[in-house]
């Protein structure tokens, strides 16, 4: 059985919630998106009619050709922006705007260099003006500092952090609020290959202790592979969700699961949807 037909067949544009949640209402469901942008050219459509539905605890990977539209479903999911038309709800309540229902964790960290760590970290709870809760949330970063692996660094400036030592500071500052979903646009893409690796390592891990829902982009097969329970490939513009793969590989994972027959079957599954796109 190939990994395509592990999940059954998929309609074009539809990606359905994991067989382990079937029956149960999914914690995010994107329905019939589309969002249109008017440029000096003309309109460009940027997504058509996306069908999205994500169970809680799932870790789901989009993948697909530059400028598909993967960042502005993001965008949409995390309230930033708008769709045309279509609906996204997130826990049953229809997204209209940003809220703390959602954490987001972007290609570059964007650390205030002016703010230590643990102050770029409670950043989310000075803008809410959770200022009340201060001694509880500041108690809370220093146990997200020492979830992402940075003891002792709570007193360091983004100047004195590494590039991967960053990406955990703001993967920490975006579980602050504790959101159930967590979404995540190509978070690692510009480290080193040595780091990146190290980085997957470290967000298993995490998502393993933390089991939040994630949504991850990336333009790296293995990279899905390795992280995702679903892996959701889109079209070229406008953006479709082409293909739904369910991957096999059993957890915890490391990078020697990627040797395996199953990754491999997996990874073949999803590049030939994306070139046939």
């Amino acid at each position: 059985m190939t990994a395509r037909e592990s999940r059954g067949s998929v309609r074009e544009g539809q990606a359905p919630a994991a067989d382990a949640a079937a029956g149960a209402a999914p914690l995010l469901a994107v329905s019939d998106v589309s969002k249109r942008y008017q440029a000096r050219n003309g309109r460009v459509d940027a997504l058509s009619q996306v069908k999205v539905d994500i169970a809680d605890g799932e870790f789901v990977s989009i993948v697909g050709p530059s400028g598909c539209g993967k960042s502005t479903l993001m965008r949409l999911v995390a309230g930033l922006d708008r769709p045309s038309a279509g609906t996204i709800h997130v826990l049953g309540e229809r997204v209209t705007g940003p809220s703390r229902r959602t954490g987001i964790v972007f290609q570059e960290a964007r650390l205030l260099p002016w703010r230590t760590t643990l102050q770029n970290i409670l950043l989310p709870a000075e803008i809410e003006g959770g200022h009340a809760r201060g001694r509880a949330l500041r108690s809370h970063a220093q146990d997200l500092l020492s979830l992402v692996g940075l003891d002792g660094f709570a007193d360091a400036y983004p100047r004195e952090l590494s590039g991967g030592m960053a990406q955990r500071v703001a993967m920490a500052r975006a579980l602050l609020l504790d959101p159930p979903l967590l979404l995540m646009d190509e978070p690692f893409g510009a480290l080193d290959a040595i780091t990146r690796e190290q980085m997957n390592l470290e967000l298993l891990r995490i998502w393993s202790e933390s089991r939040k829902t994630v949504i991850f982009i990336t333009h790296s097969v293995p990279e899905a592979v390795l992280l995702s329970d679903r892996v959701l490939a889109m079209t070229p513009s406008p953006g479709r969700v082409r293909g739904d793969i369910a991957i096999d590989l059993p957890r915890p994972r490391s990078v020697e699961h990627l040797e395996t027959p199953a990754a491999a079957e997996a990874s073949l599954a999803i590049r030939a949807i994306l070139e046939n796109g």
